[in-house]
This record gives structure tokens, C-alpha cells and sequence, in this order.
């Protein structure tokens, strides 16, 4: 895979992770929509801090994921392979 490949797909990914996720949002408040929001949080909770004296760092990463971004994730890769 190409370099320039490797970043549209990352696009892509991502696009569908986003768009997924704020439609299951959404779906949170219809109630026969309500199972796309279902999901899960995980990640780092308590963030990890780097102390340098005259520079601090704080590093944390959270993943929420749900079943509307699980589908987004898989309908992006299907436009991917289709173009």
C-alpha cells in the first residue's frame, strides 16, 4: 500500500469512526434507535503526567465506541475498496 493510499484510507477510517459516532449520539434519544448508542469507554483513566521542571506533559488517551461507529468503521472500508 502506498504512502498516499495509506492516508486516504486513515481518512476514510476515521471519517466513519466520527460520523458513527455522533449518528449514535443521536440515536441515544429516539427510542427505537436507542441499541446504536450502545457501547463501551476504554483507555487510560488516570492520564499519565511528565514533570520537566519548566515543562509538564500530560498524556491520556479515551476510546468510546459504539455500535453506530462499528458500522460507520465498516461502511467507510466498503467505499474504500470500491474506489
Amino acid at each position: 500500500m502506498s504512502d498516499k493510499k495509506f492516508w486516504v484510507f486513515l481518512i476514510f477510517l476515521f471519517s466513519g469512526i466520527i460520523i458513527g459516532g455522533l449518528l449514535g449520539e443521536v440515536a441515544a434519544g429516539v427510542s427505537w434507535l436507542s441499541w446504536l448508542s450502545y457501547g463501551n469507554s476504554f483507555g487510560l483513566t488516570q492520564p499519565f503526567v511528565l514533570d520537566l521542571a519548566i515543562l509538564q506533559l500530560t498524556f491520556s488517551i479515551m476510546i468510546h465506541l459504539n455500535v453506530a461507529s462499528i458500522i460507520g468503521i465498516i461502511i467507510a472500508i466498503l467505499i474504500y475498496r470500491k474506489i
